[in-house]
């Protein structure tokens, strides 16, 4: 039974260790994970006992709005501490049945890949010649999954009822909002342990297909670029597959934001390429673009905040930003050096992106 390996101690605490590494905010509980490891030690046998006898309740997710880059929101549920926990302990059992079985091409989410391997993988399409891009937006993916769909897909390879039981209640589970609870009826909320993973089970099928049409293509998470030769070929492709999408799947595409273009006119996880016939890869002008305005918001004088202070959020930004674009292309990036002076702000602690690119040299060109 798939609870029993969930509930296993050997893996209950490599969860329990990945929740309290991961830390995070609170949920409606308000319980800090500085708290978690007591409160399981505390009511373990009564949670033990109630997981395994399928009457456990999820309790609904905290709404915390993120602003995107590009202006609206991006919806997070946070769940408790408590079911982070719950939801990582089966996350791991789940990826290690999943996991083999997914798309080579596919890269959100998954253990040893990332998305400087899907850029890589993009940027050899385009130096064999598939010079069209079929760039897919999926509207609202996460918000947009159908529940009793995914359930049937579950229920093809997980036998055990209390652990399908379990996953319908947390997609089930409700957000809190201003006090009150709302039903999910659809989507899985972005912000749990679980819900990477069952995106990934939901998008495998558009992976399978695009591999039984020969498709050259690359996936991250709910972005897909498919790769050919003509513009021509892009068109029939975005259609067929649309169709796919949004017939067999019941999701939908966002046709504002999709389009059949030149690989070095769309962004892809914050990049893009050039022209030429060996491509390089180059960070996305709307990217840079954030970068600056976030620095100028940071060492804004308007703002009352003290140099250590300012210095620390550079600190955090730059260097999650170094590992978002990595290193190899940002390091001596004029923008930078106008922006902020090397010897003072050295001086002063801020963290310097060119001795780290020196120690971790990423050779993604």
């Amino acid at each position: 039974m798939l609870m029993e390996r969930i509930l296993s101690r050997e893996n209950l605490l490599s969860a329990l260790k990945r929740v309290e590494r991961n830390k995070g905010s609170h949920g409606v509980d308000e319980m800090p994970v500085q708290n978690l490891r007591k409160h399981i030690l505390q009511h373990w046998e009564t949670m033990k006992m109630v997981l395994l006898q399928g009457t456990y309740e999820p309790q609904p997710v905290r709404r915390v709005e993120i602003p995107k880059p590009a202006g609206g929101v991006r919806l997070l549920g946070i769940p408790t501490v408590t079911d982070r926990f719950i939801q990582q302990a089966i996350a791991q059992v789940l990826t290690f049945l999943y996991d083999p079985t997914f798309s080579d091409h596919s890269y959100g989410f998954r253990p040893n890949r990332s998305a400087h391997d899907a850029i890589r993988e993009a940027k050899g399409y385009i130096r064999e010649g598939n010079r069209w891009v079929v760039d897919i937006d999926l509207e609202k993916f996460f918000d947009k999954v159908n529940h009793d769909r995914l359930m049937g897909v579950l229920a093809k390879r997980i036998e055990d009822k209390h652990l399908l039981k379990l996953i319908r209640k947390y997609l089930k589970s409700g957000i809190m909002i201003n006090g009150i609870v709302t039903i999910s009826e659809e989507g899985t909320p972005q912000g749990g342990p679980l819900s990477p993973l069952l995106s990934n089970i939901v998008l495998d099928e558009l992976d399978k297909e695009l591999e039984e049409r020969g498709h050259k293509f690359v996936r991250y998470a709910d972005d897909c670029n498919i790769y050919v030769k003509t513009k021509k070929s892009g068109n029939r492709v975005m259609n067929s597959v649309t169709w796919f999408i949004e017939g067999k799947l019941k999701l939908k595409v966002n046709l504002n934001k999709s389009a059949v273009d030149r690989p070095w006119k769309r962004k892809f996880l914050g990049f893009s390429f050039t022209n030429g016939i060996e491509p390089k890869v180059r960070i996305a002008k709307e990217s840079v673009k954030r970068m600056k305005n976030k620095i100028r918001e940071i060492t804004s004088r308007k703002k009352p905040y003290s140099m250590d202070y300012r210095i620390q959020e550079l600190n955090q930004y730059l260097i999650g930003w170094c590992g978002r674009k990595s290193y190899w292309r940002i390091s001596k990036s004029p923008i930078l050096d106008r922006t902020l002076g090397n010897s003072y702000w050295s001086s002063r602690g801020l963290k310097s992106l060119l001795a780290r690119y020196e120690t971790l040299r990423y050779p993604l060109n």
